[in-house]
């Protein structure tokens, strides 16, 4: 099982290269204003895609999910959207969540703490792909300000659930990967701060991860 993991697109969907593989993975920022075109625009995209599974989750910036959850059944035909629920593919228990500290007040903020944690508390302990569309706090989640916009509780829940993979985006600068013996850190993030779509999808070898 070869995964293609992307994130943040912002509308700029079509720009990108994806390389062959088995499941797409799209940590949330589908959109860059959360509008109806752009949701039908990405999803007829999706469904051109030579991908077995195609797994989305919604971002701060898709206002319109956020607002009126029932659309996604409407507009996101061609994927499984997960929005604080999970799936089991092929043997892999995948959990999605579109939930971000407060900022701002966009789509899927939550305050820190007791808010945001009720979310993660939904997360079952035994998930083997866990999708968010924020990063845990202290892993690939400094601005350009130096700041650690990552979340403490959901740093805390991951550490304690240890899925094999944790796939999320948000923090523009911080695209990468980074193993523990636990688990593998992806920040997907396909654009930078200035919207431009530089960074190559990630791609993960799930028969390497699943023996670790």
């Amino acid at each position: 099982m070869k995964i293609i993991c992307i994130s943040d697109t912002h509308s700029k969907h079509r720009e990108l290269e994806l390389p062959e593989g088995d499941m797409l993975i799209h940590a949330g920022d589908l959109t860059r204003k959360g509008k109806e075109e752009e949701f039908i625009d990405f999803n007829e995209w999706l469904e051109e895609l030579d991908f077995q599974h195609k797994i989305c989750i919604a971002g701060n910036h898709d206002r319109l999910l956020d607002r009126q959850p029932e659309k996604a059944k409407e507009l996101l035909t061609n994927c499984t959207y997960l929005n604080d629920e999970w799936i089991q593919i092929e043997g892999i228990k995948i959990w999605g969540s579109p939930i971000t500290p407060w900022f701002l007040g966009m789509a899927f903020n939550r305050k820190r703490g007791r808010k945001i944690r009720k979310h993660w508390d939904q997360i079952p302990t035994d998930i083997d792909i866990l999708v968010t569309h924020g990063p845990p706090k202290r892993m690939l989640d400094r601005t350009n300000l130096g700041l650690l916009a990552g979340c403490q509780d959901l740093a805390n829940t991951v550490e304690e659930i240890k899925p094999k993979l944790h796939v999320f985006g948000h923090i523009h600068e911080q695209a990468g990967e980074f193993k523990t013996p636990d688990t593998w850190y992806v920040n997907a993030v396909s654009v930078n701060l200035k919207y431009q779509p530089i960074h190559p999808p990630i791609v993960i070898d799930w028969d390497l991860i699943s023996i670790r």
